[in-house]
């Protein structure tokens, strides 16, 4: 099928009709399958046109400043490129496309080693995972395998949880450091323990998600960014913030990362008591009075300057994608509630505001994510991450309307 022009999917998008309070029923949805191929063809050039532009050992990082940056198979997002690519592979069959997947998901190799992180799920799952899936490339699997181990020794049993970071005890007086982003490395572990026959991976994973469900969470399911624990007893020393506006506020990345991570272990474990907490993430998010009609919402729920502070692409791409699987766990009023969500965000990061030109923000598909504000670190700039998780839920919603169609 001839894809058409990005321009032609942006008509489409603003002639649709919305699908609210309809069933999910044949024709009741605003993205047809042939616009959806359309955006993963236009996505699939720019990565294959990205690729020129990395040297030996190189991942794409962003593009600021009118600069292409990279980094090295170390940094936590490394990852996502090559399982973009695997994403792309996934609904093309394009063979250069599964080949560039494949030489980039082997420069990672050496991360299975790599003891010093928690983010090897991001690394070593999100590329050799979906090459595996899609390929049963059955040399990854050892590979995957070293890298969970790596992974679960950092594990801290008094603490019962994967400790985050290692760095911030002189800095911030920081013992155990835990953050809500490593809800989406525990994938990696399930994983693990299905593959390897050790439940171990299995309980560590379920003991991490009760313990962050815990001490996390504030009453109205807003999550901190960061609990430090202490290392020798497990109490919690202080609930705060590294990346969000205040150690009170609701950074949005972070609350996506909770709700993606606590929907994929309902997957996993089938623990009722975690697909209702997703659910009530969810619905924080949702009804939020400063969550932006259109969806992507800004880098931080309790940004002073709303209604101008930044938006996050990266949260909106990650909360579309979560939603998109919590739908399929939920009764028929929510199920409606999260599609419809979704697919407003992915319309939104689909429109000229935030799908980018042919030509610019180094062939990264989205603009406008925030990465580390307070930092002043990537932001309103392109990420990959932004990238990964846009084109997971444009594939996770062509599944479900090709279900819908074939009923």
């Amino acid at each position: 099928m001839k894809h058409l022009s990005i321009l032609a999917i942006f008509v489409i998008f603003a002639s649709c009709n919305s699908t609210k309070d309809k069933k999910l029923n044949k024709g009741d949805y605003t993205f047809s399958i042939e616009t959806i191929d359309s955006l993963l063809k236009v996505s699939e050039e720019r990565y294959l046109e990205m690729s020129k532009t990395l040297k030996k050992g190189e991942l794409p990082k962003t593009f600021e400043n009118d600069t292409f940056r990279v980094s090295d198979v170390a940094w936590w997002c490394s990852g996502f490129y090559p399982g973009t690519l695997w994403y792309l592979y996934e609904n093309t069959k394009n063979e250069a496309t599964r080949i560039l997947a494949d030489s980039m998901t082997v420069r990672l190799k050496a991360e299975m080693n790599d003891r010093s992180q928690h983010d090897l799920g991001f690394i070593l799952y999100c590329s050799y995972g979906n090459g595996l899936r899609l390929t049963n490339n059955q040399a990854y699997k050892p590979i995957m395998l070293k890298g969970a181990e790596s992974l679960i020794s950092r594990y801290k049993p008094t603490v019962g949880c994967t400790k985050s970071w290692d760095w911030g005890g002189k800095e911030k007086n920081w013992q155990c450091p835990v953050i809500i982003d490593n809800m989406m490395n525990l994938e990696f572990l399930f994983w693990a323990a299905k593959e390897s026959g050790n439940k171990a991976y299995y309980d560590k994973a379920v003991t991490h998600s009760l313990n962050t469900m815990k001490n996390h969470y504030r009453p109205d399911f807003s999550s901190y960014h960061v609990v430090d624990y202490d290392s020798t007893n497990g109490n919690v020393r202080s609930q705060i913030t590294h990346q969000g506006y205040s150690n009170s506020s609701a950074w949005a990345r972070g609350q996506a990362w909770g709700l993606y991570g606590f929907a994929m272990v309902y997957r996993e474990t089938k623990d009722e008591k975690f697909r209702e907490h997703a659910t009530k993430i969810a619905e924080f998010i949702l009804n939020n009075p400063n969550y932006p009609k259109d969806g992507v919402p800004y880098w931080d729920f309790n940004a002073p300057n709303i209604p101008n502070a930044l938006r996050d692409a990266s949260a909106g791409a990650i909360i579309a994608s979560a939603l998109l699987e919590l739908q399929s766990y939920v009764d028929t009023a929510l199920s409606k509630k999260y599609f419809i969500a979704a697919e407003n965000i992915l319309k939104t990061l689909s429109s000229h505001s935030y799908f980018a030109e042919k030509g610019t923000n180094g062939n990264f598909i989205l603009k406008h994510s925030v990465g580390h504000f307070m930092g002043k670190k990537e932001v309103d700039v392109p990420l990959t991450y932004a990238d990964y998780y846009y084109v997971e839920a444009l594939i996770r919603y062509k599944k479900i309307i090709q279900k819908i169609q074939n009923k």
